[in-house]
């Protein structure tokens, strides 16, 4: 005869060394426990819904506090079991690294003149690392591109707290989580919103240009940009490599960059190369520090 059922035990989260640090981490990696960048800790509010999420970002005083509680954000189940799931199986290849395995806030300078805008942390770059366009071959190519023009201070971003520091930007995603296929749903766009539009509101006293990162960064940038008041131009201006549209924040005019994404599937294909990224990057730069357009190869 069978006896019972017994609950299956709960097994301890294997800790793994920091690859940086050397400090040892579950997966994901618990609030306030020393990981290089980490601004939250275990009394950080978490928000469960899209509600929430508005709620606590308008409460945020600041980038610091935003970033915490964005780290702690439980607002989309789909996203949150995917993430932490990814970060229990582990690529191969990272095996014996911990996973950050929780929302990615934005990186760089607090008051940043330019914003870079991608789609949404990748599974197994800044879902394990913890920082935006970090561990991954789309990170290569965005901070070496932002190395040669003088805002990245390295021109690699392995792991976070490799000594990386930005000047003058600051790296964001509309999506702070990763999705399963890189597709975040329409429902999952929309409660990520909060956090995006007050970010937007928080650089925005310093903001002059933005570098829209595909199609998704560029319409997501102006949807935020149209619901933080904006002034933007109508008919709703096309995304292409090189496109430009001035925006009117209430404060002055902020020039919006489009870029292919620097995605495997762009520049494996050579439909984004070097030359180009660098192209998009130096038309951040203030319009006195500008070359003309046309060595850019730019459209007007």
């Amino acid at each position: 005869m069978t006896g019972p059922l017994l609950p299956r035990p709960v097994l301890p989260r294997p800790v793994l060394p920091h690859p940086v640090t050397g400090a040892s981490f579950a997966s994901p990696v618990p609030p306030g426990r020393g990981w290089p960048g980490d601004r939250a800790g275990p009394s950080t509010p978490e928000a469960a819904d899209a509600g929430m999420v508005q709620e606590l970002a308008a409460s945020a005083p600041d980038l610091g506090a935003l970033d915490a509680l964005i780290s702690r954000c439980r607002a989309c189940p789909r996203l949150v079991a995917w993430r932490e799931q990814v970060a229990v199986d582990k690529r191969a290849a990272y095996a014996d690294q911990p996973y950050w395995g929780r929302p990615v806030p934005g990186f760089g300078q607090d008051r940043p003149r330019v914003l870079v805008v991608g789609l949404a942390p990748a599974a197994h770059g800044a879902n394990r690392t913890g920082r935006m366009f970090t561990g991954d071959r789309s990170g290569d190519w965005l901070y070496a591109a932002l190395h040669r023009a003088g805002y990245a201070s390295l021109p690699t971003s392995h792991h976070a707290g490799d000594g990386q520091q930005l000047t003058g930007i600051r790296i964001v995603a509309p999506v702070r989580c990763a999705p399963p296929a890189n597709r975040p749903s329409a429902a999952e766009q929309r409660a990520c919103e909060g956090w995006w539009s007050r970010e937007l509101e928080l650089v925005e006293p310093h903001l002059e240009a933005i570098l829209a990162l595909g199609g998704f960064g560029w319409a997501a940038t102006l949807r935020a940009a149209r619901l933080r008041g904006w002034r933007v131009p109508g008919p709703a201006p096309r995304f292409g490599h090189g496109a430009r549209v001035v925006l009117g924040s209430p404060l002055r005019e902020v020039r919006l960059v489009g870029s292919y994404h620097v995605s495997q599937q762009n520049t494996f294909t050579g439909r984004l190369s070097e030359a180009m990224l660098d192209q998009v990057v130096a038309a951040l730069a203030a319009p006195g520090q500008q070359r003309p357009a046309a060595s850019l190869d730019l459209p007007p």
